[in-house]
């Protein structure tokens, strides 16, 4: 049983820093791919970044692009989302996901993802 677990969310100032984990177990497969997405209140869920676990390649979309960056720790079976400069309009629930590696998947909508985490707050104050 495939479970993600993310944490590190919280309040924080426009123009701060905020770091996210997610936590997973269970997934069998080193050929995977996780991902971050967002979702703000009346807003669908959002790509944010993903990264291939097996070499690190990662994709970013437009908006965070040199702000955020997503990284692996394959020993702690953990991805990481280090976001810098951060903007109001980027507060959302930001959820952890992971799937198969597969070509002909596209990991940028929620339809390329298998498993979810249960999402965490991230507040920017302006």
């Amino acid at each position: 049983q495939v479970q993600l677990v993310e944490s590190g969310g919280g309040l924080v100032q426009a123009g701060g820093s905020l770091g996210l984990s997610c936590e997973a177990s269970g997934l069998t497969s080193s050929s995977y791919v996780m991902g971050w997405f967002r979702q703000a209140p009346g807003k669908e869920r959002e790509f944010v970044a993903r990264i291939r676990w097996r070499d690190g390649g990662s994709i970013y979309v437009d908006s965070v692009k040199g702000r955020f960056t997503i990284s692996r720790d394959n020993a702690k079976n953990t991805v990481y989302l280090q976001m810098n400069s951060l903007k109001p309009e980027e507060t959302a629930v930001y959820y952890c996901a992971a799937a198969a590696w597969d070509l002909r998947r596209s990991y940028y909508n929620t339809g390329g993802y298998d498993y979810w985490g249960q999402g965490t707050q991230v507040t920017v104050s302006s």
